[in-house]
């Protein structure tokens, strides 16, 4: 490999671990202001767990950011992945069904692993850092040990050389799920009663359904859809103070 091109993949890596980290602290920071201005104090006394959130959060940011950063690279430069710019390069339909695709299979995988971490050996040298944050806070959302962060992180990366997804498309995907990752760690329903409490909210997860995961452990395993915890009966529903939601 020759130094301009050690160069530009040191670049690109650097590049989107520093994107990475700023949607976390940009999105987070959001919501733990509207959290402030929403419930005055609802975060009171947890200054230092927020500090390890918000640490482990930023470690996380450079396991995603540089494989993603090595990959921008090479789809860029040698058209590496099945991620297409033109929206007419497969049909328009797909546009919107990749992003479905994307969501479906990424929920899938993390049911999945994030059942596998519960298993004691796993869950005490791994996933305790995620579950230290009690109540979690709108930090919380990456804050994962590396190899949680490794299992999590990269499937989104190594889906794109499976699954052909327009580049808009992908963009909705990450915002997607940088969305429901801050909000499900909130510790308050941001989203409206008629939502939560409508036929699509019985399949969605939001806060009301992944705190009782925080609370509980072995329940509501999901990421975005309670697909995979209703077939598998591991759906404990959503929290009490889910009657506190915003309206």
């Amino acid at each position: 490999m020759t130094s301009p091109t050690l160069a530009a993949l040191l670049l690109s890596a650097l590049a989107m671990t520093a994107i990475v980290a700023v949607r976390y602290v940009a999105a987070s920071g959001l919501f733990a202001w509207l959290t402030q201005r929403r419930l005055p104090g609802h975060y009171a006394g947890l200054d230092a767990q927020i500090r390890r959130e918000i640490g482990w959060s930023l470690a996380s940011a450079a396991i995603y950011g540089v494989p993603a950063g090595i990959i921008a690279w090479g789809w860029q430069q040698h058209g590496w992945t099945r991620i297409y710019a033109d929206p007419h390069a497969w049909p328009l339909w797909w546009m919107p069904a990749s992003v479905l695709v994307y969501l479906f299979a990424h929920d899938t995988w993390f049911y999945w692993t994030h059942r596998w971490m519960h298993r004691p050996r796993v869950f005490r040298a791994v996933h305790a850092i995620h579950h230290a944050s009690r109540p979690p806070t709108a930090w919380a959302a990456m804050n994962f040990h590396p190899i949680e962060a490794a299992v999590v992180g990269l499937f989104i990366p190594a889906l794109v050389f499976v699954v052909p997804i327009q580049a808009g498309m992908l963009a909705v995907v990450l915002m997607i799920m940088t969305v429901m990752g801050v909000t499900n760690h909130m510790g308050w329903e941001i989203f409206p009663a008629w939502l939560v409490h409508s036929r699509a909210g019985n399949w969605l997860i939001t806060a009301s359904h992944h705190h009782q995961h925080h609370e509980r452990y072995r329940c509501n395993y999901g990421l975005y859809f309670r697909v995979w915890d209703r077939l598998c009966g591991t759906d404990a529903g959503l929290a009490a103070w889910q009657r506190r939601r915003s309206a």
